[in-house]
């Protein structure tokens, strides 16, 4: 039976601010039981709700050498089983007391430096000894660095490969040479241009992404646009250098969370055969929770977001007054840069019948968008893989989308000769595209009705759960770790 290790900063349901948590908390559940051990390691963060905080069970404790630390950080060690998998979590509450999983950049670094070097002197603790870590974004970059490094000679570890996934590259975890070399206590022949060294400072995940043993992403086409200058975030170079160690596998979706016929969050449950008149009763009732005039008829575009540039609203913030016309309303939820959150409630103010700025995230509002939009528009700039596009074709939304990474290889475009296709995008970073893609979608949808629920029929019926994703993983791991 082979031994996989998930290690990550956050996991549904214990901690969730994106996406990385939703995989983390999904993949390891997709696996045959009879072939996988799958378990999970992430920091005991005090705001961890407390339904699961109080079950969770102690292991052992001991204490570790941080670096050039002047003392001997606390390594706890807690468990909970959850849906057949195991969890451990690390405890230590002078780095993760916290009410909310992320602070500042360098308490950041140093208390994932000290997650990174726990989740490796944990395993003899709790006899665990996995055939693979599968490291995931940077924040556990430095577990294959501290494998091949400070653990090289301890026969406990031989034998275990690594995995470092990039859920989104432009995050790296980057400071200077002389504070990692403080944290960690590596030496100096691994803070050097080849390895750690990125600009004169150090960077995390560039470690994890040289020492790892295999470096996945989350689509194809996210894995080759960071090969290029344009979306290498600076590491294009050793993407490059490292094309055979790499490929895209493509985030699913949970199909038990995400299931419009059985949502207990949104007005009216439906499926692919009577969405038509269950989407509409699910409009009327958003539209009279947010205000709005309830009319059946209004086309409703949805965006769901953090609210940041990756996520292409500059476009939106140059057009929205074209996008807000008398046919349509624009529902935004979510929360971001200061900027973008002014901007979506100044044109709540100037458009009250238009638009709807719900400018916090809840996750039963966010579910009955999905349920009552007609489309979801996600216009990034870079998108790895996204999960807004694969929920709202799970829920008959229409997902209106730039082709960039996950959003290019998931949702296909509509030809209204051929009649396929599941939903709408343009290629090229520009308002007027993205403008011009819109409003052919309206005319789709207030002219061709029946062609429009086709597209909704499409791309409901598109299996995008992580049956077929977690069919590559298995194959991986064992091509990377034969035998038994």
């Amino acid at each position: 039976m082979k031994k996989i290790l998930f290690a990550a900063s956050e996991c549904v349901p214990f901690m969730k601010t994106g996406g990385l948590a939703d995989v983390v908390g999904a993949l390891p559940k997709m696996f045959n039981k009879d072939e996988f051990d799958v378990r999970v390691i992430m920091p005991n963060y005090t705001c961890i709700p407390a339904k699961f905080r109080n079950s969770f069970q102690y292991v052992h404790h001991f204490y570790m050498d941080m670096g050039q630390l002047n003392f001997r950080p606390h390594v706890g060690i807690m468990t909970y089983k959850y849906e057949g998998i195991t969890y451990y979590f690390v405890d230590n509450e002078d780095y993760f007391k916290n009410q909310t999983p992320y602070g500042s950049t360098l308490y950041d670094i140093e208390k994932f430096t000290f997650f990174s070097k726990a989740v490796l002197a944990i395993l003899p603790v709790i006899d665990f000894k996995p055939d693979i870590i599968h490291c995931h974004d940077w924040q556990t970059g430095l577990i294959p660095v501290f494998m091949k490094t400070l653990y090289k000679d301890n026969p406990f570890y031989w034998g275990t490969k690594t995995i470092m996934t990039i859920h989104n590259l432009k995050f790296q975890g980057i400071w200077d040479i002389k504070t990692f070399k403080k944290f960690t206590n590596l030496p100096d022949s691994v803070f050097t241009p080849d390895k750690l060294e990125f600009k004169k400072d150090a960077n995390m995940l560039k470690g994890g992404l040289v020492y790892a043993d295999y470096i996945t992403t989350v689509s194809n086409t996210y894995a080759y646009e960071i090969q290029s200058r344009q979306y290498g975030e600076g590491l294009d170079g050793l993407l490059r250098a490292r094309h055979f160690q790499l490929r895209g596998i493509l985030n699913g979706i949970d199909y038990r969370l995400y299931d419009p016929e059985h949502d207990s969050d949104i007005y009216a449950t439906y499926n692919s055969n009577n969405f038509a008149q269950k989407k509409a009763e699910n409009k009327l009732k958003l539209q009279a929770e947010l205000g709005l005039p309830q009319d059946k008829n209004k086309f409703m575009i949805g965006l769901i977001s953090r609210l940041t540039d990756q996520k292409g609203l500059d476009l939106v913030n140059h057009v929205i007054e074209n996008i807000a016309d008398d046919f349509t309303q624009f529902v935004i939820i979510g929360t971001g840069e200061e900027r973008y959150e002014n901007t979506f409630k100044h044109f709540q103010w100037k458009y009250p019948d238009k638009v709807s700025a719900n400018i916090f995230f809840s996750e039963q509002r966010a579910h009955r968008l999905y349920a009552a939009a007609d489309t979801m528009l996600v216009p990034s700039r870079f998108e790895p893989c996204g999960l807004t596009q694969l929920i709202s074709l799970r829920y008959g939304t229409v997902p209106i989308v730039r082709e960039t990474g996950g959003l290019k290889d998931t949702v296909i475009p509509y030809n209204e000769f051929e009649n396929y296709g599941t939903g709408f995008s343009f290629t090229n970073y520009n308002a007027n595209d993205m403008l011009n893609v819109i409003n052919y979608a309206k005319s789709v949808y207030f002219n061709n009705r029946d062609n429009w629920n086709q597209i909704i029929k499409r791309g409901m019926t598109t299996d995008f759960s992580w049956g077929s994703s977690a069919l590559q993983y298995a194959g991986m791991y064992k091509w990377l770790s034969p035998g038994l």
